[in-house]
């Protein structure tokens, strides 16, 4: 290994080499679990059917049944993924500017 510049730190696989990666992720740390809650709470179970056409949002949905259908399916994860993040700029384009204005000085 010596001279062939292959030290133990640059070998593929590393941890540390792909926390980077996680930089302005919006979905690192967010369980699909809360993902899937938070579209049915938004949207509701029919119109989430309706957005993305799957059987577990639209024939006798729950939460149980639509994680154990999109850890098995990339495609479909993927797409709830992506409505989740369309979602979260809907709500934040939405939502009231917030202003950090300093409070007003009192009186003398």
């Amino acid at each position: 290994m010596a001279g062939t510049g292959d030290s133990p730190a640059n070998l593929p696989g590393d941890a540390p080499a792909a926390a980077p990666a996680q930089v302005g992720n919006p979905l690192h740390g967010v369980k699909l679990e809360a993902i899937v809650t938070a579209l049915a709470d938004h949207y509701g179970w029919e119109e989430l059917g309706q957005r993305i056409n799957i059987r577990c949002f639209t024939s006798d949905p729950s939460v149980a049944s639509s994680l154990k259908f999109l850890r098995k399916t990339p495609w479909a994860r993927e797409k709830v993924e992506g409505l989740y993040l369309f979602m979260l700029r809907e709500v934040k384009r939405n939502s009231p500017p917030v202003h950090n204005f300093p409070p007003p000085k009192p009186k003398a």
